[in-house]
C-alpha cells in the first residue's frame, strides 16, 4: 500500500520514487531500474508512510482475515441449511460463486500479513501464483456481479448458467494471467514479494493497468450508464441486488490511484514533496477499502437474503 522504498523511509520527489506492495497490488521498480537511480543528487522528501504501513498492514490483514472467515462461515452454513432465503436476482448458484471468490481471496491474507511482516521466503513461484490468484479471485467476482446486473441467468441454474460460470472463471483467470509477469521477488533488503518488478511502461504492466481498469471502473461505470439509458436493466433491482454494488465502489477508488501512480511514476504529473506523501496515504487507504470487500460481501448478501425471506412469499422457494 502506498509509494516507499524499501531500504529508506524516505521517498523522493521526482521519478525515483518507488511503488511498496509486499504483496498486495502495490507497484514497484525493478531491482536493475533501482540500482541506476541516482540518490546523490534528489532531495528527499521525508515520507514516514512505509513505516506505517510495515507497522499496521498485517495488522490490519489479520483482522480483515478472520472478519472474512467469520462471514464467510455464516454465509456457507446459511447456503447449506436455509437454501430457501435466496431469489431472484442472486439465487444460490451466483452468491456461492461469490463466496468462493471472496474465500479464495481470504485464504491469501495469512500468507501476505507474513511476508510483509518477516519478508517473503515462499520463493518467486508462489509469489507470482500468489498474484494471479489474488487477481483471479477480484476479476471473477467483477465478472460475476457484472453479469447478474445486466441478466437474469444467475436466477436459476440451467446449462446456459453453468456454461456461462465456465466462462467467467476461465476468463477471470486469463485476465489475471499479466500478473504472473508483472510480479515477483526482490531483495530491499530483506526478500519481497511486489506486484511489478518490470518497468512502468513495459507491455505486460500496462496491459495489467488496463485491465484493473477496465474492470474496476469503466465496467461499472458502463453499467449505471446503461441502466440510465435502459430503464428495463434495473426494474429487478432490489435492495439486494444494489448491495452488489459494493464490490464496485470499494474498488474503484483504488482504481483510480493507480490511474494517478501510473501517471506518476510515468511522469506525466508532477506533485510536491508534501502532496505525494499525501497521495501515498490515499493510495494505501483506497487498497484497504477494496480488501474489506472480502468481509463486507458476504454479510450483504447474506443479509439480503434474510431481508428477502422475511419480507414477502415470493422470496420463499
Amino acid at each position: 500500500m502506498g509509494n516507499c522504498i524499501p531500504v529508506t523511509p524516505s521517498v523522493l520527489v521526482n521519478e525515483t520514487s518507488l511503488d511498496f506492495t509486499d504483496i498486495m497490488e502495490n507497484l514497484s521498480y525493478s531491482e536493475e531500474y533501482l540500482s541506476s537511480l541516482d540518490y546523490a543528487n534528489v532531495k528527499p522528501c521525508h515520507n514516514q508512510y512505509c513505516l506505517i504501513f510495515q507497522s499496521t498492514a498485517p495488522v490490519f490483514l489479520a483482522i480483515a482475515c478472520t472478519l472474512a472467515a467469520l462471514s464467510n462461515g455464516a454465509l456457507l452454513v446459511a447456503l447449506a441449511k436455509c437454501p430457501h432465503i435466496w431469489s431472484q436476482p442472486h439465487r444460490k448458484a451466483l452468491v456461492a460463486q461469490l463466496m468462493v471468490g471472496t474465500g479464495l481471496f481470504t485464504l491469501l491474507l495469512p500468507s501476505f500479513a507474513a511476508g510483509i511482516q518477516h519478508g517473503w521466503h515462499l520463493g518467486p513461484g508462489l509469489c507470482k501464483l500468489a498474484h494471479v490468484l489474488w487477481h483471479w479471485s477480484l476479476f471473477a467476482q467483477g465478472l460475476l456481479v457484472a453479469s447478474s446486473l445486466c441478466s437474469t441467468t444467475w436466477s436459476r441454474w440451467d446449462p446456459l448458467s453453468r456454461r456461462l460460470a465456465v466462462v467467467v472463471w476461465l476468463g477471470a483467470l486469463l485476465l489475471a494471467t499479466p500478473a504472473a509477469f508483472t510480479s515477483g521477488t526482490v531483495a530491499a533488503p530483506e526478500v519481497v514479494c511486489i506486484l511489478r518488478n518490470v518497468e512502468i511502461l513495459s507491455g505486460v504492466y500496462l496491459a495489467h493497468l488496463i485491465l484493473c481498469l477496465g474492470l474496476f471502473l469503466l465496467l461499472p461505470a458502463a453499467l449505471a450508464l446503461g441502466s440510465l439509458a435502459m430503464p428495463r436493466l434495473r426494474k429487478g433491482w432490489e435492495p439486494g441486488t444494489c448491495m452488489l454494488w459494493l464490490f464496485f465502489g470499494l474498488w474503484a477508488p483504488y482504481s483510480v490511484g493507480l490511474a494517478v501512480d501510473f501517471l506518476l511514476q510515468a511522469q506525466l504529473l508532477q506533485l510536491s514533496c508534501s502532496t505525494f506523501e499525501q497521495f501515498d496515504l490515499m493510495l494505501g487507504l483506497c487498497q484497504a477499502l477494496g480488501i474489506l470487500h472480502c468481509c463486507l460481501g458476504p454479510l450483504l448478501l447474506l443479509a439480503a437474503g434474510l431481508y428477502r425471506h422475511r419480507t414477502g412469499p415470493s422470496s420463499r422457494g
